[in-house]
């Protein structure tokens, strides 16, 4: 596969942040409708590749869904944790 165009920080958060609010299993095409932005088609394929080998969407027969669930005792560190 020839990469194109790399996506940005932006296109890869604003891709999961589509997947990451559907109800249901969204399809590329239906990815592609929902940014705000245009993106090409192998750029959003190299995001979605990306994604899916950090874990974070899984891609079914019917799209892509969102699959990660981060751990109850992390959450509660973060929340306890000062930020400097």
């Amino acid at each position: 596969m020839q990469i194109v165009h790399y996506p940005t920080l932006k296109t890869v958060m604003a891709i999961e942040e589509v997947v990451k609010n559907a109800d249901m299993a969204v399809s590329r095409n239906l990815i592609l409708a929902k940014l705000q932005t245009k993106t090409m088609r192998s750029t959003l394929n190299l995001a979605l590749d990306y994604l899916e080998k950090r874990g974070l969407v899984l891609e079914t027969k019917k799209g892509f869904i969102w699959t990660f669930n981060p751990s109850a005792k992390l959450v509660k560190a973060e929340d306890a944790s000062l930020e400097v």
